[in-house]
């Protein structure tokens, strides 16, 4: 069910549009922005891995253009401009944190208001360092703490990026093109955006008990369980039963068909593919571990000589399992996909089935980075490798018939 409600179930059956950018972040509900870009940065890859080789500019023109905003969700995320009046009221309620510093500091505020006022959008290396600090991550300058705060407030918005970083600008002229007659008096209250994120949160994870749906949104766990039994009763929501639970779980009535589908048996997950480590399918590292006993942490913030998978490790799905790992690089410049080291789980055997779905994955994501050399490095079990590597060779010659399939 997660993985028919996420758009993993099968492969696209036709090349990507950008149309489809748009309609997959919609029904997964937000895109999780992140910058690690050894392979490519996670929101990238979270397309690709649900509607193949497809054009990344799309998304960078969908947010231009105001189809999509960023704002904090799940974490920092490209989200609808549909859902911009659910958030606008978080903006609204802004945190005690971000209230406190913006009372603490209105000559900050200002200078950078007055700055984007005259001068039009602004990235923060703009603003020049005056404060003789070093900066880094602990050290932000004063104007790019300002930026960072009125953009948790609503007051400025993110216009577009350039080469992936933030461009600031006033909310009222982001809005202009998206939203030209928005007001705020338009934003729902409080308990309507909690029951509207509920709502999303069920249908974007297939079926869900309620212990998972506040993590989605990353909105409040209190009585959320009442909170979906109202919804139910009121026919919002479905109820059902798991095997082997005793907690009620709810389906949204937009997942009812695919639900009748996987209990009659007539719908299967059949796709090998690569996941972000930041994809919604494993962003609940516990919910992860649960659903298919893959226990994920990824290891850029470990030691080198304290990690066991790797920097950038991703899951590999195959058949609606997760069925190992892979340490991956794109050396852009020289043409080449490299996996440093591949780890399958514990108990999965190594099959034709199996070697063929990750060869076409590594030679499709390959290709989407413009590296078609793919290099496997190591692997366990030790023998995966070698096969690998005469697979993806092999694989250059059916990709041809898989697009002709298409």
């Amino acid at each position: 069910m997660l993985l028919a409600a996420q758009d993993l179930g099968s492969p696209p059956r036709r090349p990507a549009t950008r149309d489809d950018v748009l309609d997959t972040i919609r029904r997964i509900g937000v895109l999780q922005i992140d910058s690690i870009s050894v392979v490519a940065r996670s929101p990238y890859l979270v397309l690709w891995s649900r509607i193949g080789a497809y054009d990344p500019v799309w998304l960078d023109e969908l947010l231009a253009e105001g189809e999509l905003f960023e704002y904090w969700s799940h974490a920092a995320c490209f989200i609808p401009i549909d859902d911009y009046g659910l958030y606008r009221r978080l903006m609204l309620g802004k945190t005690d944190k971000t209230r406190a510093w913006m009372e603490a500091h209105p000559d900050a505020l200002e200078r950078v208001m007055g700055r984007i006022r005259q001068d039009g959008p602004v990235r923060s290396a703009e603003f020049a360092r005056t404060d003789g600090k070093a900066g880094g991550w602990w050290e932000w300058k004063p104007e790019k703490r300002a930026l960072e705060h009125l953009f948790a407030a609503g007051e400025l918005m993110i216009s577009r990026r350039e080469n992936f970083h933030r461009v600031y600008d006033l909310r009222e002229r982001v809005l202009s093109n998206a939203l030209p007659t928005w007001e705020d008096a338009l934003a729902p209250n409080e308990q309507e955006v909690r029951r509207a994120l509920a709502l999303k949160s069920v249908r974007a994870l297939g079926v869900a008990p309620a212990r998972w749906v506040s993590d989605y949104f990353r909105t409040p766990k209190k009585d959320v369980a009442g909170l979906l039994e109202e919804l139910a009763e009121e026919g919002s929501l479905l109820r059902a039963t798991i095997e082997n639970s005793s907690e009620t779980a709810y389906v949204h009535p937009d997942n009812a068909r695919i639900a009748e589908e996987i209990l009659s048996g007539s719908l299967q997950s059949s796709f090998t593919t690569l996941l972000s480590p930041f994809d919604p399918v494993v962003w609940d590292r516990a919910r992860a571990s649960e659903l298919f006993g893959f226990d994920y942490k990824i290891e850029v913030y470990t030691p080198a000589a304290k990690r066991r998978y790797g920097y950038y490790s991703l899951p590999i799905l195959h058949d609606g399992a997760l069925v190992g790992r892979l340490d991956a690089k794109a050396h852009r410049k020289q043409g080449t996909f490299e996996v440093k080291a591949l780890h399958l789980e514990p108990g999965i055997v190594v099959s034709d089935d199996l070697v063929a779905g990750i060869a076409g994955a590594l030679h499709d994501c390959a290709s989407w980075h413009g590296t078609p050399e793919v290099l496997v490095r190591r692997s366990d079990p030790p023998e995966l490798a070698d096969v690998l590597r005469i697979s993806v060779e092999d694989d250059t010659g059916t990709q041809a018939a898989r697009e002709e399939a298409r």
